[in-house]
């Protein structure tokens, strides 16, 4: 299989596990279980979990236990969309070519939909743990192999909290927001990257440390996928404000040109193109460089970041 192939396969296996773990409509809490399924299975290439997968395999992981940490992290991932599509936040009534979550359930369900899943993704990683006490194969394993696998949940649980919460996601939510109300003259390069390095990069981060540390990776190779894993978040977002300045609706797929509109500043209007555009090459250079430092080499997962970066769409 070529590289597009292989990304289709394991993007729809990161979506048949996501769907497996979200929770069946019924009961009184129908309505809410329904609008977090609409928001979570409303399509996207999945490129979290599948980076988590991929960084899994990397180290040498084997079975389902990173299963229940990739679900979660989409299902993070997609109440952040739910809860930035709100007309207190962006405003948006459109997401990948379907209504809005607050446009088909109203504001009030949109809200409570986003803290649903956001709960319902810790209570699938938990899941991990009900599945370190046996091996792939049902085997009862022997209690230092267990407590191996215990210490690996529990750690990913911790990079999974962090990296969603204050001082990850949600604190560069934080600082964009706070932003978007600053004179364009306040709004720093360090505060643009601290937007870029936790709004975007965390959950790339999550991702890529996650995989490692299921599958047994020791704290420095972690700490390698995490530095490895920033830059792609940060070029990633880096590449989205050049491509809103050179690309084309058609292309793009959404409205450009929307930041200059917006007077909003981004790296490339602080920076200009030619140095936004070195930027995201250092970046991407470094990350590939890490990744291509380990003793087993992933073609695929280095194509993945290569196209996460150098994307013209």
């Amino acid at each position: 299989m070529n590289f597009e192939e292989t990304l289709a396969k394991r993007s729809a296996e990161a979506e048949r596990i996501l769907s497996a773990y979200l929770p069946k409509e019924a009961g009184y809490a129908a309505t809410v279980l329904e609008a977090m399924r609409y928001s979570a299975m409303s399509g996207g290439k999945r490129l979290r979990p599948v980076l988590m997968y991929e960084s899994f395999l990397l180290f040498g992981g084997k079975g389902a236990l990173v299963e229940p940490f990739m679900a979660a992290l989409e299902m993070i991932h997609n109440y952040s969309l739910v809860h930035d599509d709100l007309p207190a936040m962006d405003n948006d009534e459109y997401r990948r070519g379907r209504k809005t979550t607050w446009r088909v359930y109203g504001d009030g369900m949109a809200v409570l939909a986003g803290d649903g899943l956001l709960n319902c993704a810790f209570e699938t990683a938990a899941a991990a743990f009900d599945m370190v006490m046996t091996g792939e194969d049902g085997e009862t394993l022997s209690a230092e192999e267990s407590a191996g696998r215990f210490r690996a949940a529990a750690r990913a649980m911790q990079v999974l909290a962090k990296k969603a919460g204050i001082f990850g996601m949600i604190g560069g939510q934080c600082a964009d927001v706070e932003a978007e109300t600053l004179p364009p003259e306040s709004v720093t390069e360090e505060r643009l990257l601290y937007i870029h390095e936790n709004k975007t990069a965390a959950l790339i981060e999550a991702a890529m440390m996650i995989g490692a540390i299921l599958a047994g990776a020791d704290e420095e190779a972690v700490a390698r996928m995490e530095r490895a894993a920033r830059n792609v978040g940060v070029a990633f977002q880096i590449q989205d404000d050049i491509l809103d300045v050179v690309s084309t609706t058609e292309a793009l797929g959404k409205p450009v040109g929307s930041d200059e509109k917006n007077n909003k500043v981004t790296y490339v209007r602080l920076n200009g193109l030619e140095k936004s555009r070195a930027d995201v090459d250092r970046l991407s250079r470094e990350a590939l460089d890490i990744l291509r430092s380990f003793e087993v080499r992933s073609p695929f997962l280095e194509q993945l970041v290569e196209s996460l970066i150098t994307r013209e769409k």
